[in-house]
C-alpha cells in the first residue's frame, strides 16, 4: 500500500555493461524506475534478464556503467563509500535466495548485527531483535543457529534481520527460490504482513507469478529493458 508522495527509491537511464573479454555485454539498458514509500513492487523475467543485476544496483552494491540510483533523495554516485555504507543500513533491509545469515551466530544475534553496525547499545539491540523475532513467529528459536532451522525458518529470520533498522525499502532476491511451497507461502504472507505494518516498501524479484501478483505492480525486465 503506496503512501504517495514520499519516494523511497528513484533510479534514471540505468544501465549496466560487462566486459567479456572483446565483447561488451549489456545487461540492463535504460531502466527507469520510481517507488513509493509502502509500495511492492515485484520484478519478474526469465534467468539472466539482469534482475539481480538490477538489485544490486539499486543497492548501491555496484555502480551503473550510466544511470543514476537515488535512495531517500540522495543520489548514491555523490556519497563516499562511508556515506554510502550508512545511508544502506539506515534506508535499506536485504532478504537474499540464500538467507546470508552467519552460520557461527544464533537467530537473536543475526537479527542484532544491523543495529551493532549501526552503533546501538548491544543491550539495546538484544532487546529489539527478541521483539522482531515474535514478531516474525520465530521467538522460541532464539538461541538457534542457521544450521538448526529449516529453510522458512532461517527466511523469517532474514527477514526480521533486513526489518530490524526500520528500512524504507527491503530489496528481495528470490527470497522463497529455495523453500517448498508451503513455507513460500507463509514468508510470502509474512512480508505482505511486515509491508502493512511497518510501511516498508518491498522490490521482489521473483519466479513466482503467483506471489507477483499479490503485489502492488509488476514490472517484466525482458533482455536488461523493463516494460
Amino acid at each position: 500500500m503506496s503512501d504517495n508522495g514520499h519516494i523511497v527509491l528513484r533510479c534514471e537511464g540505468l544501465s549496466k555493461t560487462f566486459n567479456e573479454g572483446p565483447a561488451q555485454v549489456e545487461v540492463l539498458t535504460n531502466v527507469d524506475l520510481v517507488l513509493q514509500r509502502g509500495e511492492q513492487l515485484a520484478i519478474v523475467g526469465a534467468s539472466g534478464s539482469g534482475k539481480s543485476t538490477l538489485l544490486q544496483l539499486l543497492g548501491g552494491l555496484d555502480t551503473p556503467t550510466t544511470g543514476r540510483v537515488e535512495i531517500d533523495g540522495k543520489n548514491m554516485a555523490n556519497l563516499n563509500s562511508t556515506a554510502r555504507g550508512h545511508l544502506r543500513n539506515r534506508a535499506l533491509g536485504f532478504v537474499y535466495q540464500l538467507h546470508h545469515l552467519l552460520p557461527e551466530f544464533s537467530a537473536l544475534e543475526n537479527i542484532a548485527m544491523p543495529l551493532l553496525i549501526r552503533g546501538d547499545r548491544p543491550a539495546d539491540a538484544s532487546i529489539a531483535a527478541a521483539k522482531m523475532l515474535e514478531r516474525v513467529g520465530m521467538g522460541h528459536r532464539q538461541a538457534h543457529k542457521p544450521n538448526e532451522l529449516s529453510g522458512g525458518e532461517r527466511q523469517r529470520v532474514a527477514l526480521a534481520r533486513a526489518l530490524i533498522t526500520r528500512p524504507l525499502c527491503v530489496l528481495a532476491d528470490e527470497p522463497t527460490g529455495n523453500l517448498d511451497t508451503r513455507a513460500a507461502e507463509s514468508v510470502y504472507q509474512l512480508m505482505l504482513e511486515l509491508n502493512q505494518e511497518f510501511h516498508t516498501s518491498f522490490i521482489i524479484v521473483t519466479h513466482d507469478t503467483r506471489f507477483a501478483e499479490k503485489m502492488d505492480r509488476i514490472c517484466m525486465l525482458v533482455d536488461g529493458v523493463l516494460q
